[in-house]
């Protein structure tokens, strides 16, 4: 970064196709899908025999036999075995957040270059047994003799055995992602009809993005796939209309049309100091300038999904930046309305006063810069990876466009959010 330290750039970054889960990928483990994305980047890259000098990978849908997955994702690849790596997770997050520890680092001078990504997969659930399963096996397994076994298997229930499946339900307040989203869109007034247009303009865009070939050398194919399996180019408004509510039935305007789907998937991207660069005989395609990461009281009645909002603030403010200041916006779609509910609270006074701390609102951001190339809604969110991909998107972007400067904002589970600026090199 540009105070202090080493500047650090994005080098490259690779993703495999992005799949709706249960589908192309039912069958196919995390671990699997990241070592996928993780030889796109090798290949690319020319990294095979490469002491990649620290990894950080995460999964939010991780299982304890992938305790030690991104070293183990390593080794299932051509760089040198002594390549150390290690997991992370912030929730939606975890992509971005591995990319500013390994930036971090870079920056310092304790490593020149080093790897980062997510992987997730709906598919793949790490499916937990119950409590009480759990306890009477513990006690059958130290049990010594027949009958004390037995005595321990006595205690069973047919509950018991009902296994736990993971969601990403809040546990604080008992709501999933998409019912708080609901609450925001409504105390914010945000339309049925816009949101479905913002879900159209990312179809659109993505679709019109994978035909120019855009995404020609940042995915890989995979199992078949070569471009995103949620990616739809015959939707319409009409279609979108139709659909009904998936998280209010009586009163909701969040579809699976303008909802991001769930969704399996990978990405990785190779960060790296000027002498990093230099080592691996390969140009830079964006510096990555800036991180922020805020959160909310969602507890207490803030939007869940509110907390870019202040993320991106803050990072303006100590860029001493505008939004008029930038070439691009990839921001985050975890729903449409999310994204309508954050560039409308920018726009207000009131909200820029009371809960951003500024004397004025931040202002609008032009449309035609945002999400240019298709983002969560169009192209899937397999949720650890969703940041390394829009990373690797944006940095292209910057690299072969002749534009300046772009912004990521990132809304997360938990009440956070993420903000990070990529300038052109």
């Amino acid at each position: 970064m540009k105070t202090d330290g080493n500047r650090v750039y994005i080098l490259g970054s690779s993703r495999i196709p992005f799949a709706k889960s249960l589908t192309t990928y039912s069958s196919v483990t995390r671990k699997e899908l990241m070592v996928a994305s993780l030889k796109g980047l090798v290949e690319r890259f020319g990294l095979r025999n490469k002491l990649i000098e620290d990894t950080a990978l995460g999964a939010v849908l991780n299982g304890s036999a992938d305790f030690n997955l991104a070293r183990e994702a390593l080794l299932d690849t051509d760089v040198h075995p002594d390549s150390p790596g290690y997991n992370v997770q912030r929730a939606c997050g975890t992509g971005l957040e591995t990319v500013w520890q390994i930036a971090l680092k870079a920056h310092t001078g304790a490593i020149d270059f080093g790897i980062a990504g997510g992987v997730d997969t709906n598919s793949d659930l790490p499916i937990e047994i119950s409590n009480e399963l759990k306890q009477v096996l513990l006690h059958w397994n130290k049990a010594k003799s027949i009958p004390e076994k037995i005595n321990a298997l006595s205690s069973l229930s047919v509950t018991s055995l009902r296994p736990k499946v993971p969601n990403v339900d809040e546990p604080r307040t008992h709501r999933s992602m998409g019912q708080h989203c609901e609450l925001m869109v409504k105390e914010w007034e945000i339309s049925r009809e816009s949101q479905d247009e913002l879900a159209l303009a990312s179809h659109a865009n993505g679709t019109r993005a994978y035909s120019e070939g855009f995404y020609s050398d940042l995915v890989a194919p995979f199992l078949g796939l070569v471009q995103d399996g949620t990616l739809r180019s015959d939707t319409s408004l009409e279609k979108l209309a139709k659909l009904k509510p998936a998280f209010d039935p009586a009163n909701g305007s969040l579809t699976a049309g303008n909802s991001s789907p769930l969704t399996d998937g990978s990405a990785c991207v190779l960060v790296a100091n000027d002498r990093g660069a230099d080592k691996l005989g390969l140009k830079p395609l964006a510096e990555l300038v800036d991180v922020q990461v805020a959160s909310v009281d969602f507890v207490r009645g803030a939007g869940l999904l509110m907390a870019p909002t202040k993320a991106v603030s803050q990072i303006l403010a100590r860029n001493k930046l505008e939004f008029s200041d930038f070439d691009f916006f990839e921001i985050h779609e975890a729903f449409a309305g999310q994204v309508l509910c954050n560039l409308k609270a920018w726009e207000s006074d009131k909200y820029c006063r009371e809960v951003l701390g500024i004397h004025a609102a931040l202002g609008s951001i032009d449309r035609k810069k945002l999400n240019t190339v298709g983002s969560s809604v169009a192209l899937g969110h397999p949720f650890a990876a969703t940041g390394a991909r829009i990373v690797g998107t944006l940095s292209k972007l910057l690299s072969t466009s002749g534009k300046k400067r772009g912004l990521i904002s990132i809304c997360t589970a938990g009440g956070m959010g993420m903000a990070a600026i990529l300038e052109s090199v």
